[in-house]
C-alpha cells in the first residue's frame, strides 16, 4: 500500500466516528449495524454486548464487511471505505486492554462507563482488514480504488 492510500485511509478513519459492520446471521443472511469505532494503525476496535448477535455471529464466521464515511453535502464530496476484514473476538487481556485505550482515547467521555463495571458486559471485536476499497468522488462520480492491506 502506498504512502497516498494509507493517508486517505486514516483521514477518512480520523473524521468518521462510527462505521456499519455486516456480519452473517446463522441463517446466512447479513447483518449490517452501526457501531463506534477505534483504530490502531489499520486495526479497527468495536465494543458490543457480550452476548450480541454481531459477537455470536463473528464467533461463527469471522469474515466481516463494513463502511465508513465521511459527512458529505452534495455526492462530489464523497468519501469512504468499504472494508473486507478478519474479526475476533478477543480474549486475551493485552488484547482486551488495547481495544480499551484505544476507543477511551477517541471517546473519553466513555471512562464513566468503563469504571462502572459495566465493560464486563462487552465483547471487544478486533478487526483486521484484508481488502479495502476506498470512494472518492471528488476524482468523479462513483471513483472507487480496491488495495490489499
Amino acid at each position: 500500500m502506498d504512502q497516498a492510500n494509507k493517508d486517505f485511509i486514516m483521514n477518512v478513519m480520523a473524521n468518521a466516528n462510527d462505521l456499519t459492520l455486516a456480519t452473517i446471521r446463522p441463517d446466512g443472511y447479513p447483518q449490517a449495524t452501526t457501531v463506534s469505532f477505534a483504530y490502531d494503525g489499520l486495526t479497527l476496535y468495536v465494543g458490543v454486548g457480550k452476548n450480541s448477535q454481531k459477537a455470536q455471529n463473528i464467533r461463527q464466521n469471522n469474515k466481516v464487511s463494513l463502511t465508513i464515511n465521511n459527512a458529505y453535502k452534495n455526492w462530489s464530496e464523497i468519501k469512504g471505505l468499504s472494508i473486507g476484514g478478519i474479526a475476533e473476538v478477543v480474549s486475551d487481556p493485552r488484547d482486551i486492554q488495547q481495544a480499551i485505550d484505544c476507543l477511551l482515547a477517541r471517546f473519553p467521555e466513555a471512562v464513566e462507563w468503563a469504571e462502572t463495571g459495566q465493560k464486563d458486559q462487552v465483547a471487544f471485536l478486533k478487526i483486521r482488514p484484508q481488502v479495502i476499497s476506498m470512494l472518492d468522488y471528488t476524482k468523479g462520480f462513483g471513483h472507487t480504488e480496491t488495495i490489499k492491506a
